[in-house]
């Protein structure tokens, strides 16, 4: 039964519409999470509880990238399944929210003391850094941790059992990982010079590194004994700027297309500042962007940038986050910029595929002729904050893989790239792959990894099936399935991804209407 809009907001108010559900609440939520109804009463339920991922957040966290930009990419489906501008009106308020917090307007920088205009993050995504001075205040030695929750580190300087000699402690109180450098030098001639062993010994259990500070090392000498906790250091991702300037350009797209919106001076003059916004975003990202003589192209983290894995390629949907911006910029702007950015990022990742036995495509996580997925040795001399890395090749998993599919379809319905068929075989990766068996609790679930593999009981992936709407219409199964999942649990809009998926939701069900 579909319920009026008092009825829902009622409804969720008695049930706790930001508590999980379960037994017989679950059963009789009545929500109808192919209707306009629900997705108004999550969109109003979620902007009140103060949940990360508003607008008026920033994005130190990734609150924007993994939050917001899902709830005004579900604006655009909304706007295209029943053509209200109330839903342009929507994205209106909440891009100009979040335009106002880049780090330019801010006033903040990121490592290399650049103030630009996009979103900076640091923790759980950025390496920690400590400076260890003398008692002078003399800087000697950064100590680095790539490990994810680099701020819960703390380094322990402690005397060493040697005279002149110090013992260095890392550990990650989330973790709990240690390691322990005992009876470190600073002379550079010494074998157990703090540099040297700190290398030597990587990989360690919280990721080690260490850099010399002082212009001419000379002699021994030691830190001030104590705790200093790490500062994990602000980056700006590539895949959250495009993530979170998605929404804007295909604002600017839809605008662009449509006289009747483009008479509006509102909506005329919101679009030329949101495609101006997101090229000066996109651009920040210039110097990282790889192109090869044959027509591929790709994003790189450039060695020295403070997280793990400095100096490799981007996991792909990493790469194609951005990609989806440049796919909306092109089609908004005609601009063959963005046309060959976008066509040489498609052939990159079309050679990533492999057609399996079921007709669908199965990709890894890590591009297959990068530096991560085959492994680089110290000597190899790639990153600064990961010397050496065992190879990498785990299998995409359904919610980054949803990212990678949101590229692929935005770039067929540019007709930038890709075929009908292309569609299809990512359809079936989803109906062929990713459906598994109802699992222990009677409903309906998915496994982790797009061959078919991993955990049915990750919330964190099964939730985000219906992100793969961009292809149902190539297979209808793709709708049913992950609507199925969402009316056996009675999802709640505790997280901005889940009212995207709402809106994609809507959005195939009213598809041709």
């Amino acid at each position: 039964m579909k319920l009026s809009r008092r009825q829902f907001t009622v409804g969720a108010l008695a049930l706790g519409a930001l508590g999980p559900l379960s037994g017989t609440a679950r059963a009789t939520a009545g929500y109808d999470y192919t209707s306009r109804e629900t997705f108004d009463l999550f969109d109003k339920v979620f902007h009140e509880s103060g949940n990360g991922g508003q607008p008026t957040d920033n994005n130190e966290h990734g609150g924007l990238a993994w939050g917001q930009s899902y709830i005004m990419a579900g604006f655009i489906r909304m706007y295209e399944a029943y053509h209200d501008t109330y839903y342009l009106d929507r994205l209106i308020t909440n891009i100009d929210l979040v335009l106002a917090n880049r780090d330019s307007v801010r006033g903040v920088k990121d490592y290399r003391g650049l103030s630009s205009p996009a979103w900076r993050a640091t923790a759980p995504y950025t390496a920690g850094i400590v400076t260890l001075k003398d008692a002078d205040g003399t800087p000697l030695l950064e100590v680095r941790t790539a490990l994810t929750y680099a701020d819960n580190a703390v380094a322990t300087v402690r005397a060493g059992s040697v005279e002149g000699r110090f013992t260095l402690e890392v550990k990650n109180h989330r973790t709990n990982l240690v390691a322990t450098f005992p009876d470190l030098s600073m002379d550079p001639a010494a074998a157990d010079y703090a540099v040297r062993r700190i290398f030597d010994a990587y990989p360690t259990p919280t990721l080690v590194t260490a850099r010399e500070l002082r212009t001419m090392p000379s002699g021994n000498a030691s830190p001030v004994l104590g705790a200093t906790p790490f500062t994990s250091q602000p980056v700006v991702f590539t895949v959250h700027t495009g993530m979170i300037t998605y929404p804007m350009a295909s604002f600017a797209k839809v605008v662009f297309r449509s006289p009747k919106l483009l008479a509006v001076p509102k909506y005329r003059q919101k679009a030329v500042e949101y495609l101006k916004a997101a090229r000066n975003a996109a651009a920040v990202h210039d110097d990282e962007w790889r192109q090869t003589e044959d027509g591929h192209g790709y994003f790189v983290w450039n060695k020295g940038t403070p997280l793990g894995n400095d100096g490799t390629e981007q996991p792909t949907n990493q790469s194609l986050a951005l990609g989806q911006t440049y796919a909306e910029l092109a089609a908004a702007t005609g601009d063959p910029f963005y046309r060959d950015r976008t066509q040489r990022m498609a052939r990159t990742f079309a050679r990533e595929l492999t057609l399996d036995a079921d007709d669908a495509y199965v990709w890894p996580y890590w591009p297959k002729f990068g530096k991560v997925y085959n492994g680089f040795a110290k000597a190899d001399s790639v990153s600064e904050y990961t010397p050496s890395s065992n190879p990498g090749r785990g299998v995409e998993d359904l919610s980054h893989g949803a990212i990678d599919v949101e590229f692929a379809a935005a770039v067929f319905r540019n007709r930038l790239f890709y075929k009908g068929e292309d569609m299809a075989r990512f359809a079936h990766t989803y109906s062929r792959n990713l459906i598994a068996p109802v699992g222990a609790d009677g409903h309906p679930t998915a496994y982790q990894r797009v061959n078919g593999t991993g955990s049915t009981t990750s919330a964190g992936q099964y939730l985000q099936a219906p992100r793969w709407m961009a292809v149902a219409q190539w297979d209808d199964t793709v709708f049913s399935h992950s609507r199925s999942i969402y009316d056996a649990r009675a999802v709640q809009p505790q997280q901005g991804s889940y009212l995207s998926c709402v809106a994609y939701l809507n959005w195939h069900a009213r598809r041709g209407q």
